[in-house]
């Protein structure tokens, strides 16, 4: 099991280098190359999803990226730093409540994409943080028995 860890300051400017490095990474380990326009853009949501919620929730920590091969498949973990109980308190008032509500909005428009992207996707949220792993087979997985 072959594995690349990629971590990067929550900017959007980084989103597209993550993209880069997760597309390549698929592309050596057998992902279908009909495939890969899927992986960038399900890498690209994720990604872009972990930074708005650093940004939103005035995390420091870097967004973390993991990219693993096994014999028949290839799973991308994007993982942030928001624990999953700190997300689902209200604002103090109007204008934040609604910045909220826009913010899990986009959070599930995000997850609705990547969802109809991936077949294989799981969403987990916890004290340490989120995490959304995707799974794709490699073509060992299509010549295998």
């Amino acid at each position: 099991m072959a594995t690349v860890e990629l971590r990067f300051s929550a900017l959007p400017e980084h989103v597209r280098t993550a993209r880069l490095v997760a597309a390549a990474v698929a592309r050596r380990a057998g992902v279908d190359e009909a495939v890969l326009d899927e992986v960038r853009l399900a890498v690209g949501e994720a990604c872009s999803r972990a930074v708005g919620l650093h940004e939103s929730h005035d995390i420091e920590e870097p967004v973390r990226v993991l990219l693993i091969e096994d014999e028949k498949k290839f799973s991308i973990e994007v993982g942030d730093g928001v624990s999953g109980d700190s997300g689902t308190s209200g604002g103090t008032d109007e204008t934040e409540g609604a910045a909220e509500s826009d913010a899990e909005g986009e959070d599930e428009m995000g997850l609705a994409v990547i969802s109809g992207l991936v077949d294989d996707v799981e969403v987990t949220a916890g004290k340490d943080g989120g995490l959304i792993r995707m799974t794709w087979p490699t073509a060992t997985a299509a010549v295998l028995p």
